[in-house]
């Protein structure tokens, strides 16, 4: 797992993710469609909340396969920085 403050730039160790009800569902839905669809290269999906304000964008990564990832992204995963 990695995650990324995109405004910063930088890693995060661990986060507070705080869902409604109907957003949980949404990113359930959105973590099967992706997995339905893993083989894709650099597929990624977005759940946003009812205003669009806040959003969560989701991918899957395979740990020896990151060349299709921008190098910000790469170095993340690569070294959890």
């Amino acid at each position: 797992m990695r995650i990324l403050d995109e405004h910063k730039g930088k890693g995060l160790q661990k986060i507070l993710l705080l869902l409604t009800s109907s957003e949980a569902s949404e990113l359930r839905d959105t973590l099967n469609l992706l997995l339905s669809n893993s083989d894709k290269k650099r597929y990624h999906l977005h759940v946003n909340d009812s205003e669009f304000i806040h959003e969560i964008t989701v991918s899957l990564y395979y740990e020896n396969d990151v060349a299709d990832f921008d190098d910000r992204v790469q170095d993340l995963i690569t070294n959890d920085k």
